[in-house]
């Protein structure tokens, strides 16, 4: 299973003044540091979590259609699925009809369960189905919960304030506890 972003996020859950402000900054020359910071405290959190906080596109590539015929998507929350493409071992490919799957958006993790499928012999042998989904709280910050939100500046201002590298093979230093119960309702718990 592979996983591939085709479109990323238009804006960030946080701007850089409203980081500015939170780290109490006036002065534009730590402008580039705390926009990099914003943009990393996005990344971490959407790894970390399996989330993506603004609308996003990505395809979801399977070898094979699972036993059960239901796929858990790896990112939420989701907000549609594009289109479900075989990709034949000669070169070829061909999308599933609309109604050859469906798709619960409200799990967590979302599903995706094929109704029918045909074919799946003449896929290639790696990456044989793209799965393209599009996934995110909203297209504007504001669609990003009001916790994340705060999760985010908590965030930056930690690593703006804490700038030592971590050791190479080491350990990078834990978030604040506060951030972490922030976020702890939108963990996605697998058994």
């Amino acid at each position: 299973m592979a996983l591939a972003l085709t479109s990323g996020p238009a804006v960030e859950p946080v701007s850089l003044a409203e980081a500015k402000a939170h780290l109490r900054v006036d002065e534009d020359a730590e402008d580039d540091l705390i926009s990099a910071l914003i943009t990393s405290a996005r990344s971490w959190v959407e790894r970390q979590y399996g989330l993506a906080l603004i609308t996003q596109g990505w395809s979801f590539y399977l070898d094979r259609v699972p036993d059960a015929g239901a796929v858990a998507l790896p990112l939420a929350p989701l907000q549609s699925v594009e289109s479900v493409t075989f990709h034949a071992g000669d070169g070829g490919t061909s999308e599933l009809d609309a109604d050859g799957y469906a798709y619960d958006a409200l799990s967590n993790p979302a599903r995706l369960v094929f109704k029918s499928v045909s074919g799946g012999a003449s896929l290639r042998r790696l990456n044989g189905i793209e799965i393209a989904y599009t996934c995110g709280f909203g297209d504007a910050a504001d669609d990003v919960p009001a916790p994340i939100r705060q999760a985010l500046l908590l965030l930056i201002a930690h690593w703006f304030e804490r700038r030592e590298p971590v050791p190479a093979g080491g350990e990078p230093p834990e978030v604040p506890a506060m951030v972490a119960g922030l976020l702890a309702p939108y963990r996605q718990v697998r058994l």
